[in-house]
């Protein structure tokens, strides 16, 4: 799944749309997750810029709607607002039902939605269910809900997962759960049964001696997981083939980003992180990679998921 050519940018010098790379129209749709503040309205703001139609999601109902207010009165009048909250199946239900009947589809969804109850340098797991719940389960069951609404198109509909090197598996020190996730033919049950293993270590109290990541444990392994599904989810549509609706599937770790979720602390700002996610999600047809994991900060870099 390694991609044949990609487009090269840093944060200090992002590529700009251009006339002959600007694939999109004001009826393209990009859906945005957890979107009411930091990365997430960074990026629904670059959207809303560039011309696309926007929907930004939120929790809560009374902040998304001041962050889309806020938009529209800077003339970003292509932002709509509908609560979301990735964690509830029936918020994911009300969610789906109400995009298909007001836009009939979509052709770009950033899951950016997620959570951690750490400070810098703190690795509590008190909230270790909340966290994989959210960040992994939740961003699961809204990805393959809204899979039959992507529209079949020559510029190939995209998935772009933010998600955080802290889930690499290579800071994974169990070998065996190492071993499963790097399986070529790795499969969802695969990963939800690692998943079930790390929640029931954490009961346990077992979960430092088991081999699980150092560094916010319980927000490391939600991205792990949320890895390794982007990658089975990649290759289901490389199987399908291009005759058939083809979907793009990526992952984005924006670096060390001053958002809340960092205490504010980080290299650079989520207007940074957001303009190189957009830049990411709006790659031109014949640069699209698919099952590829960008790491965002220094030079441009790509690897396999």
């Amino acid at each position: 799944m390694e991609p044949k050519e990609v487009v090269d940018f840093s944060f200090s010098s992002p590529t700009p749309p251009s006339s002959s790379t600007r694939w999109w129209s004001k009826e393209t749709v990009a859906v945005v997750t957890g979107a009411n503040k930091g990365i997430g309205f960074a990026v629904v703001k670059r959207f809303a810029e560039l011309g696309l139609t926007v929907v930004l999601t939120a929790r809560d109902v009374g902040r998304g709607n001041k962050a889309t207010e806020t938009l529209r009165e800077q003339g970003l009048h292509n932002v709509h607002f509908f609560p979301l909250d990735v964690s509830s199946p029936a918020s994911i239900n009300a969610f789906v039902s109400w995009l298909r009947v007001t836009f009939q589809g979509l052709d770009i969804l950033v899951n950016n939605a997620a959570v951690s109850f750490n400070e810098i340098g703190e690795n509590s797991v008190e909230h270790a269910d909340t966290v994989i719940k959210t960040n992994y389960h939740g961003t699961k069951l809204l990805t393959e809900s809204l899979l039959p609404l992507f529209r079949l198109s020559t510029s190939v509909s995209r998935i772009l997962n933010i998600s955080s090197r802290l889930g690499s598996i290579n800071k994974m020190r169990n070998l065996g759960i190492k071993a499963t996730l790097q399986k070529e033919n790795l499969t969802e049950q695969e990963i939800d049964q690692v998943v079930e293993m790390f929640t029931e270590d954490v009961k346990e109290g077992r979960w430092e001696s088991r081999g699980w990541q150092e560094i916010w444990t319980d927000y490391s392994v939600s991205k792990l997981a949320l890895n390794a599904y982007s990658r089975v989810l990649a290759k289901r549509f490389e199987n399908e083939g291009i005759r058939r609706r083809r979907i793009s599937v990526n992952c984005f770790c924006p670096g060390f980003t001053r958002t809340c979720m960092t205490g504010g602390k980080g290299t650079h700002t989520p207007q940074a992180a957001a303009q190189l996610a957009a830049s990411l999600a709006l790659l031109p047809p014949h640069h699209l990679p698919n099952g590829t994991f960008f790491l965002g900060f220094g030079p441009y870099n790509k690897s396999r998921l």
